[in-house]
């Protein structure tokens, strides 16, 4: 079932899904790599539940270490899928910072078991036509993933 192309654009960014047969595309933009790859996780949540009135009970920090963009981008969602699939949490709010050769992401979690299902279940990030990188008009990435 494709996903729903919710689009949300802001002053900073934004992210949709972009139909794919029997899994999960989303597109996101922003303009800078941090920002990009926090409304990549908002576009992920956003399309499998309803983030409305969702917030955080805790606070989760790790540290993201990966050669490319493109690693770093499929490394932080699979982090999400995996707090979500280990404690049924999920992050809505995502502060990025770089460090050495990686990211520090804080993720202010919330109950997943609260929120109202909006589409199928994630299981993986896929390496299937991932993109990630700037440009003059800022960063936009792409990320294909399994439901």
């Amino acid at each position: 079932m494709p996903p729903q192309d919710t689009t949300r654009r802001g002053g900073r960014g934004g992210y949709h899904g972009v139909p794919h047969t029997a899994d999960l595309r989303v597109e996101a933009w922003a303009p800078t790599r941090e920002e990009c790859l926090a409304q990549a996780v908002r576009g992920v949540l956003a399309s499998c539940l309803d983030l409305a009135g969702a917030a955080g009970v805790r606070r989760r920090e790790v540290v993201l270490r990966a050669d490319t963009d493109e690693d770093l981008l499929a490394d932080l969602l699979e982090e999400v899928i995996y707090w979500l699939d280990t404690a049924d949490e999920i992050p809505v709010d995502v502060e990025l910072i770089t460090v050495p050769g990686g990211l520090r992401a804080g993720l202010d979690m919330a109950d997943a078991r609260s929120l109202p299902a909006t589409g199928a279940a994630l299981k993986a990030v896929t390496l299937h036509d991932l993109r990630f990188g700037g440009g003059p008009d800022g960063w936009r990435c792409a990320v294909t993933l399994d439901v």
